[in-house]
């Protein structure tokens, strides 16, 4: 197995080991309740389209963010809001977004999760899921051209994106031409309702990226430590120049597709195995064990991320929505639409 984290020795590796760990962990937390807090306001029908949440999801999420440098690309899916933190989305971004205010970074035209900021790194997704792959293969293809070096693309996914054809197709192009591309595949058996038995029929996703010719690794998507050390490993390895990586992590969703959806699908045989365990109380567990944190250091980071989170949606509640009579309907990429607006 590889390892993810360096230092000067065994002290080193130690204290960064426990600053990867507990940075990860406050992304998940923070996740977690700012989705709690969407739930609640869109039941209070305050947010208008759907609200999607990342519950079970976030030790997976929060590992690829962690695992990713700021000159990175990322393209996050919409149970990704642990992984967009720490990849540096502020919560108000979040918030903005799904209260359609016109300050947010996609100025009130979007409703839900096709939020970022491109110029950053973090792309808006595209719904057509696997579609996200050859975006961020176009991206790392043009960094090439120009000569600028060391960068990793990462791309989320769900398992029910790897039947597509746009998956296939960029896999295999960015598997010719060797592109530091991590894909990272959540595999949270239902792709909505269907599950993977009607899905596919291979005895393991991974099989898919040795088809291509791909380095696959698979990981228990409940365990924190585990996301953090594979995921950090298929970057580096993407990073120095080992081609494409992907990784599928084995979970489940802990709610609906959606917070529409009472996933009463589920079948409670999954929801009772290992795939149905809380990442977010297992990660709490194992850093208590590890000796990095305590209840009461939980206590306090909880009361933390509650006040930033309504402090947010405080403040773009206060905020206009956009006005479709006096709005200049301009790509957001142009001079008037610059990423800088409404900082």
């Amino acid at each position: 197995m590889l390892q993810t984290v360096t230092g000067p020795g065994p002290v080193g590796q130690a204290g960064a080991l426990r600053e990867s760990h507990l940075a990860a962990y406050r992304f998940m937390l923070r996740a977690r309740l700012l989705d709690e807090k969407f739930a609640t306001l869109y039941r209070a029908g305050k947010i208008q389209g759907g609200v999607f949440l990342g519950r079970g999801q976030e030790a997976l999420s929060a590992a690829t963010g962690v695992s990713l440098k700021k000159t990175d690309v990322f393209a996050p899916l919409i149970r990704d809001a642990a992984g967009r933190m720490a990849f540096g989305e502020p919560i108000l971004d979040a918030v903005r977004t799904y209260l359609g205010s016109a300050l947010g970074p996609m100025r009130g035209r979007d409703g839900n999760v096709h939020r970022g900021r491109p110029q950053q790194g973090l792309l808006p997704m595209i719904s057509h899921l696997g579609a996200m792959i050859s975006v961020v293969n176009g991206i790392l293809f043009a960094r090439r051209l120009k000569g600028i070096p060391g960068s990793v693309g990462a791309v989320c996914l769900g398992e029910g994106a790897t039947s597509t054809g746009s998956f296939h197709e960029a896999l295999n192009q960015a598997a010719v031409e060797k592109l530091p591309l991590v894909l990272v595949v959540a595999n949270n058996q239902y792709a909505y309702s269907t599950p993977n038995d009607r899905q596919f029929a291979c005895a393991d996703l991974t099989d898919k990226g040795v088809g291509y010719g791909v380095a696959a690794h698979a990981v228990d998507g409940t365990d924190l430590s585990a996301c953090l050390e594979v995921i950090g490993g298929a970057v580096a390895r993407a990073r120095a120049g080992h081609g494409p990586q992907l990784v599928v992590a084995s979970l489940l969703r802990l709610c609906g597709h959606g917070e529409h959806d009472d996933a009463s699908y589920i079948v409670p045989k999954l929801k009772n195995s290992p795939l149905g365990r809380d990442c977010l109380k297992l990660a709490e567990e194992s850093l208590q064990q590890k000796q990095f944190a305590d209840a009461a250091q939980f206590a306090v980071w909880r009361s933390e991320a509650i006040r930033e989170i309504e402090e947010a949606v405080a403040q773009a509640q206060r905020e206009p929505a956009p006005d479709p009579y006096a709005e200049k309907w301009e790509a957001l990429s142009t001079e008037n639409f610059n990423e800088g607006q409404g900082e």
